[in-house]
């Protein structure tokens, strides 16, 4: 584990001289989910009906503007031969970018939550129920955007290809996380969706670190 940890500092250490790229995503997160006031009209009973959706959806556009550089820079520069011969297992390599990924780009959209709820009139009630629905729904768009980067490294225009390869796979993601929320704001138990979302969360540790290492050996072969 002290290579895994390694791998994770250093991935960390250049994404943090690079923090321009999480200021991006935060950026994007807010002005893009702020347009929405301006397009349905200032009615703050149709903006809080909505707003749960809004941010959901938010997460997921932002959560894709940095995919595409996951693998990149280390396919490039040859670093990920390197990981692919070194003791370090590729299916340990990749769930070290994943956690890299959330680390840089879900921890800040979670921090950036409350602020978009603010302006979309979320009900104060529900702002709780929506962090903890982003804390299930986050590292799952981690891992699937992530699995999107491996399948589509070396390819040309690959950030197309992987928003036309991920985004589907973000609904049903979305649909739990929204209906958590809603479920909170009829009365109603969210436990059903957030037990859904932690299974799926699980479900997906388990085999996209296995899928990715199988589309990184591909294209180092």
């Amino acid at each position: 584990m002290r290579a895994f940890r390694a791998l994770l500092k250093r991935d960390l250490g250049l994404g943090l001289r690079q923090g321009i790229d999480a200021l991006v995503v935060v950026l994007f997160f807010l002005a893009a989910g702020a347009l929405f006031p301006f397009a349905l009209g200032p009615e703050p009973q149709l903006l809080a009906r909505i707003a749960a959706g809004i941010v959901m959806s938010m997460a997921a556009l932002a959560s894709l503007l940095s995919l595409d550089r996951l693998f990149t820079a280390d396919y490039e520069d040859g670093s990920l031969d390197g990981l692919a011969l070194s003791p370090l297992s590729l299916e340990l390599v990749a769930l070290a970018k994943v956690a890299t990924h959330w680390l840089m780009t879900g921890l800040p959209l979670l921090a950036a939550a409350p602020v978009l709820g603010l302006l979309l009139n979320l009900a104060p009630g529900q702002y709780p129920i929506l962090l903890l629905s982003l804390v299930l729904v986050t590292p799952a768009l981690s891992l699937l955007g992530a699995l999107g980067a491996a399948l589509t490294l070396g390819a040309r225009r690959g950030g197309v290809l992987l928003a036309f390869l991920i985004l589907p796979l973000f609904i049903p993601i979305l649909i739990l996380g929204m209906g958590a929320v809603s479920a909170a704001a009829e009365g109603q138990s969210a436990l059903g969706a957030l037990e859904l979302l932690a299974a799926l969360d699980l479900g997906l540790l388990a085999l996209v670190p296995w899928a990715m290492a199988t589309a990184l050996r591909q294209v180092l072969r």
